[in-house]
C-alpha cells in the first residue's frame, strides 16, 4: 500500500532482479520460480493468436500437473473457440488482461508477482482470478488499487509509510485501516472527552462485521466436512486403541496414536468455534 510514486513497482522490480539497488542487496531463497504479471502487458506477442500466446503450436497445456486442451483451458478465462484464434492486437484491454492471467497460471511457479492485475477486469473475471489465487499453493505478491481485491486475497500487507520505511501488517487493506484507526482511537477519545465532559453523548453504534472474503467463504463451506473428518478420525483411533492388539504395535505407533487422540478434541473444538464465527458473519 502506498500513494502513486511511492515505489511499489520499483520494489517489485528490485525483488525480481530486474533492476539493481543503489545500495544494499537483495537475497533470494533457493528454488525460487517467479512468474510476473506486469501492468504494461509486455509479455504478449501482438502478432500471434490467443492460443499461440498460451501454447505456441501445441494443442495441450499442463495446468495443476495435468494436461488440458488449450481451447478448453482458455474457455475457463471466457475466450470462445473463435476468439482463441484471434490475433492479440485486436483484443480489448480486458481480454488482454484475461490472456495474461491464463498465461500466468500455466507457468511452473511458486511465486506469482501481480502488478495491477485487476485493471479492466469485469466482475466474473475478477472472481475467477480471486479463486485461482486462493487455490494457488505458493506465494502471491500483488500491487493493486482495488481495496476489496486486497481484502479478499491478502494475508499480509506491506505499507509504504514515507521516508523509505516499509512496514508489514497482518491481513488486507481493511485490517490495516483498523490497525491504524485503533492507534488513533485513544487520542481521539481523549480529545472528545474534553469537548463533551458536561454533555451526555450517545456512543456510535458498533461497526457491522465485515462480509466474508472469498477465502473465508471457501473455508466456511469446507469446515463442516473437516469437522466430520476429524470426528471420524477420532472414532477410528478410539476403536483402534480399544482393540487388545493395539498394545502389541510398536512403541512409536502407540505413542503417535495416543498423542493424536489427545490433540484431536482441541482441533475439533477450534474448528467448531471458527465455523460459528464465520457462520454468524455469513
Amino acid at each position: 500500500i502506498g500513494p502513486n510514486g511511492a515505489g511499489k513497482t520499483t520494489l517489485i522490480r528490485l525483488l525480481l532482479g530486474a533492476i539493481a539497488p543503489d545500495s544494499g542487496s537483495v537475497r533470494h531463497g533457493t528454488h525460487l520460480q517467479p512468474a510476473y504479471f506486469d501492468q504494461l502487458r509486455t509479455q504478449l506477442d501482438e502478432q500471434k493468436t490467443v492460443v499461440q500466446n498460451i501454447a505456441t503450436d501445441n494443442d495441450c497445456i499442463v495446468f495443476n500437473g495435468r494436461q488440458r486442451h488449450v481451447i478448453g483451458y482458455l474457455n475457463d478465462f471466457l475466450f470462445s473457440p473463435e476468439r482463441c484464434r484471434t490475433p492479440v492486437y485486436v483484443l480489448s484491454g480486458g481480454e488482454r488482461n484475461r490472456l495474461m492471467l491464463a498465461r500466468l497460471f500455466t507457468q511452473p511457479a511458486n511465486l506469482l508477482v501481480l502488478d495491477e492485475p485487476t485493471n479492466d477486469l469485469d466482475a466474473e473475471t475478477l472472481e475467477l482470478l480471486e479463486a485461482r489465487l486462493v487455490e494457488f499453493g505458493g506465494t502471491v505478491l500483488a500491487v493493486s488499487h482495488d481495496r476489496q481485491f486486497l481484502d479478499e486475497v491478502c494475508t499480509s500487507t506491506l505499507v509504504f509509510e514515507g521516508g523509505g520505511r516499509v512496514k508489514e501488517y497482518v491481513g488486507g487493506y481493511s485490517d490495516w485501516r483498523r490497525t491504524v484507526e485503533g492507534r488513533q482511537a485513544p487520542r481521539a477519545a481523549a480529545a472528545g472527552a474534553k469537548r463533551s465532559s458536561s454533555k451526555g453523548v450517545s456512543p456510535e453504534p458498533p461497526a457491522r462485521p465485515r462480509k466474508l472474503s472469498f477465502a473465508e467463504r471457501k473455508e466456511w463451506e469446507a469446515l463442516p466436512g473437516r469437522i466430520e473428518a476429524l470426528e471420524k478420525e477420532l472414532d477410528t483411533i478410539h476403536a483402534r486403541m480399544g482393540d487388545p492388539g493395539f498394545f502389541r504395535e510398536g512403541v512409536d505407533a502407540i505413542r503417535a496414536a495416543t498423542e493424536r487422540s489427545q490433540a484431536l478434541p482441541a482441533e475439533i473444538e477450534a474448528a467448531f468455534a471458527r465455523w460459528a464465527e464465520l457462520d454468524e458473519r455469513a
